[in-house]
């Protein structure tokens, strides 16, 4: 097989990889606002926005498996910080699609500090485990 196809190949089975990890992550994250209730207190306060961070992380993994590492890393904080950000823009048609259920999970209802901490730790958590993934081809 030629280098091109393997690398070719390996991409896409980087992809795929990284899809799975989005759609866990966002399990995990729906799992853990759902079941808050049976949950430790610091889980279920902290855990559903750093893994909504580790899902926009693998979602830029997934689109841009040709870059590195910190490439994905870089947008993620960017995205989820300007997201949060843009919690303090309360016009009343953003604030419309805020109180459905979708853009409650996207775009957030209120500005909190704090979450920009939990979005730094759970995309250190998922390049980290990234960078362990056994899977990864070292060159």
């Amino acid at each position: 097989m030629s280098t091109c196809n393997e690398r070719s190949t390996h991409l896409w089975r980087a992809r795929g990889v990284y899809i799975v990890a989005v759609f866990a992550a966002m399990a995990l994250g729906l799992g853990s606002r759902a079941f808050a209730n049976v949950l430790p207190v610091f889980v279920a306060e902290h855990f559903g926005d750093a893994l909504w961070a580790c899902m926009i992380y693998f979602g830029f993994r997934t689109c841009f498996a040709h870059k590195k590492i910190s490439f994905a890393l870089w947008c993620s904080v960017a995205f989820c910080f300007a997201i949060e950000g843009s919690q303090l823009y309360q016009a009343g048609w953003i604030n419309y699609l805020r109180n459905t259920t979708l853009g409650a999970l996207v775009l957030g209802k209120g500005f909190l500090a704090a979450d920009l901490v939990r979005y730094t730790a759970g995309i250190a958590a998922s390049s980290l485990l990234d960078l362990a993934w056994p899977w990864r081809k070292r060159s």
